[in-house]
Order: C-alpha cells, then structure tokens, then sequence
C-alpha cells in the first residue's frame, strides 16, 4: 500500500518505482548493522516528482523522513530515527550550472563539495566558493548548516554566499527565494534545511582568489616552545590580515623517549598570495612559528583541497591561559593519540557580519573555534562506547575556557550531548526541549527560526532530534 501511494504521486514519465530501495535490495547493505534503525524504504530520487511523492506519503503514513544530501551529519540523523521512517537521499541531485559571467553558479544539493570546487576549477582558476575542506560532503546539509571554511575570514561562510534556494515544502509545492519569502530564506541559510522542506538547490555567488596561494604546516613540540607559540597565536590569529588563515592543531604523538609522550601542533597555514609577501608579514606579526621559505608550498587554490572530520564544538572568546594550555596538553597524552582538536582563527570579515544576519549566530568577539576530534577503527559498542567517553572528557574539561550562557555550538559539527527535542506532543514541552541545543547553535536567532519554522511547516512533519519546532499549529 505504502508503495502503491508513492507511484501514485509521482510522474509517470519517471516512474518512482525505479528509485525504491527496500531491505530486499543488495544496494540495502549500508544499514545493514544490527544496531542501526532501519527505513522501511529509501527512495533515491531521480526526479523531482519523486521528491514530492515521498514528501506526501510519509505525511499521509505518518512516517518520519531523514533526507541525506552527503550523508555526513555527525550524529546520522539524516539516514536513522528510532520512529517509522523513510529515507529520501538526494545524492543523484548533483546537477550544476557555472556562469563566470555572472559569478554564479546553480548547484543541486546531492552535488559534493569536491565536484563544485572541481567544476568550477574547470572554468576558472580565480573563481572559488567558500565552504569546507571535506571534498565528499553534501552541499544540501554543508550550507544549510552555515558551511565553514579556510576563506572564512575574508568572505565569511557558505551561507553568507547563497543568493537562491529552491525548496519543496510539506504539501509537495515547489518554491524560491522570492515565493517561500525572506525569513524562510534566512533560515535554510545556516538554521539547518531539514527544519524547513527538502532543499532541491542553491544559487551561489562565487569570489575571487589569487591564481596562486601559499600553504605551509609547521609543527612544534612541547620540546619546541609549542606552549608559547600556541598562546601567542591565540593573541594574534584573529588579527592578521583576512588573507591569512591559520588554524592550530594540538595533538598528542610519541616522543624522542621511549614510551613517552608529547604534545605537537601544527599550524596549518593558507595564504590568498605568494610566500614572498606571507614570510615578511608572519615576520612582523606572528615570528613564534619560525615560518621558512622551505616550508611552504604555492599552488592553485584546488590543489589545497583536503579532507577533515570533526564531531563536537566550542568557541573562545579570551586567550586560554599558558598554564591551562599546559593542563590540556596533559590530558591529551593521559588519552592518547585518538583524541585532538583543530583551533580555527576568526576575525576578519567574521567580525564585520551581524549576529542575525543569518541563523548562525558566532561572529565578533571570537577568538577561534575548536573542534574536538576522537577517531578510531576499531569496530563494536564496547569500542564506541570507550571513545565517546573520551571525547566526552575532553569536552568537559573545555568548559572553563570557552563561551558560557550559552557553551554555544556549530551545526555543521552536530552534537546529541547538548540536547535532543521532546517526543512530546505538548507543543511548550517541545519547544522549551529545543531551546536546550538551539540556544547554543543560534542564540538569539532561535525564535525567529521557530516563527519561520511556523510559516512555512506549522504541522512539525519535517523534523529529528535536533529540529526547529513550528510555535503552533
């Protein structure tokens, strides 16, 4: 009957048959472990009609609907639930359109970082978008989070870069910028777009870099001052001119001794320029690092693409104190190799951006981010479960030094620690649970995102344990 439904409400010039996927299918496999929920079908949209089918059925089953554009979402909320669910993946919506012209490009959201950047270093070698490292990431969910990246500090987010949108809302209708109206455009535009509809594309605005630009990685050990270097960083990384981006990256390695462990940072640089102009300002403004012409290395901007993961957030808004960076240092080596973080610089155009601009609300007055990494190989619950309490035990022992009233958080990094939405019918109880993690992802833009939220889907069907709730029905 279910399937029935969905070929009843798609376009027979595309059957929707021929984008089912049930557990009797081989292409099934990738939910195949015990633990994990499974949907009663994944329907792998080849068409727009398709989209709009799953759409209605799952609203007339009373079926929960994970979308997945990449299928990185940290916590896997877009391919599990713990309730009935389908899966719509979007992977297949890869289609792209660049006008260098204009500056533009079209791009649908199953599309990867890595094939946008790709296509457009196909037709320009001074055109680039500005979004993440992680070449195989969904641009769907990567930019409705905010998409953060090395040109944040002089052109700010993916999100701050979207000019367009095309979305399907709740009753299968189709609609851009200019007919889902502007809040609703605020709010896919770093609110997350799952909240909203299922995001079909985005229109993007494309800026210039040089047709070379420099990258170094120097790493020093506690051995090697790494503690002062790391603290002086913290005073400048914020402050140096918008075409320089480093990001520190403290982790613990073996030492010179046997069986000892240390501590090494590398400070991973990008530069929008040549390393005969880089050395002599890191000279003036930042000499800790002893930064060498051997070091560094000029290449197009594509050829720097590299890959990244992270899993939970924290912002810094004063220098940690060298004798809590001592104190971090300690805990690394006590955990190991596994867990490390990447402190990444704001200032710069960051600052300049108004709080509300878009739901991402961490502009002026931080210092850098920090995302704590644990990763691991080994497989079963009992593996998991020891290395999420490591990453927890860093996170916790974060607390002292990083933003308070809200701890706030980065969507795109999405943590089920710091809250999950009530099961609740009882709309208050529902959205008083949502203000526990979206005070921290959003600020104060969290009631303007339930208010958009209420327009455009008052019923609450697109939603997961992390959603915006609509105020009512």
């Amino acid at each position: 009957m279910l399937f029935q439904f969905l070929s009843n409400n798609s376009s027979p010039c595309h059957p929707v048959s021929q984008a089912i996927y049930t557990p009797k299918n081989t292409s099934f496999s990738r939910f195949s472990t015990s633990a994990t929920p499974k949907p009663l079908a994944i329907i792998v949209a080849k068409h727009i009609s398709h989209i709009q089918a799953t759409v209605i059925c799952a609203k007339r089953y009373d079926l929960e609907m994970r979308i997945r554009s990449g299928g990185h979402d940290d916590e896997g909320l877009s391919y599990v639930s713990n309730h009935p669910f389908l899966v719509l993946d979007m992977f297949k919506f890869h289609a792209l359109d660049i006008d260098i012209a204009s500056e533009t490009v079209w791009v649908q959201v199953g599309a990867t970082l890595g094939e946008l950047f790709y296509r457009i270093a196909e037709k320009s070698k001074v055109h680039v978008f500005p979004a993440g490292v992680c070449p195989g990431v969904g641009t769907g969910g990567h930019f409705s989070g905010g998409g953060f990246g090395n040109l944040m500090r002089k052109y700010c987010l993916s999100a701050d870069n979207i000019i367009d949108a095309q979305k399907v809302t709740v009753n299968g209708s189709i609609l851009d910028r200019k007919s889902m109206g502007e809040d609703v455009f605020w709010a896919i535009r770093g609110g997350g777009g799952a909240s909203f509809g299922v995001i079909l594309s985005w229109t993007i605005k494309l800026v210039r870099v040089p047709s070379m630009v420099t990258v170094f990685n120097v790493k020093r050990t506690l051995e090697q001052n790494a503690t002062d270097v790391v603290y002086r960083w913290q005073q400048v990384a914020d402050k140096l001119t918008k075409e320089i981006f480093i990001r520190a990256m403290p982790q613990a390695v073996n030492g010179s001794q046997e069986e000892k462990k240390t501590v090494q940072v590398s400070f991973i640089g990008h530069f929008l320029g040549k390393s005969k102009s880089l050395i002599p300002l890191m000279n003036v403004r930042f000499p800790e690092p002893r930064l060498q012409q051997d070091d560094c290395s000029e290449m197009t901007w594509i050829e720097q693409i590299s890959p990244s993961k992270a899993s939970k957030s924290d912002y810094v808004k004063e220098p940690i104190p060298k004798i809590s960076l001592e104190s971090i240092w300690k805990l690394l080596m006590e955990k190991g190799e596994k867990g490390w973080m990447q402190w990444n610089p704001y200032g710069g155009r960051m600052s300049e951006i108004s709080e509300s601009e878009t739901p991402f609300p961490h502009r002026a007055g931080n210092i850098f981010k920090i995302q704590h990494f644990v990763q691991w190989v080994e497989e079963g619950t009992q593996a998991k479960n020891h290395y999420l309490k490591l990453s927890r035990a860093l996170y916790k022992v974060m607390r002292q030094y990083v933003s308070k009233s809200p701890r706030e958080a980065f969507l795109n990094y999405r943590d089920l620690d710091i809250g999950v939405a009530s099961s609740s019918h009882n709309r208050t109880i529902l959205i008083d649970s949502a203000r526990m993690y979206g005070s921290k992802y959003f600020k104060g833009n969290l009631d303007r995102l339930m208010r958009a939220k209420t327009s455009i889907d008052p019923s609450n069907f697109f939603r997961n344990e992390q959603s915006n709730p609509a105020l009512s029905d």
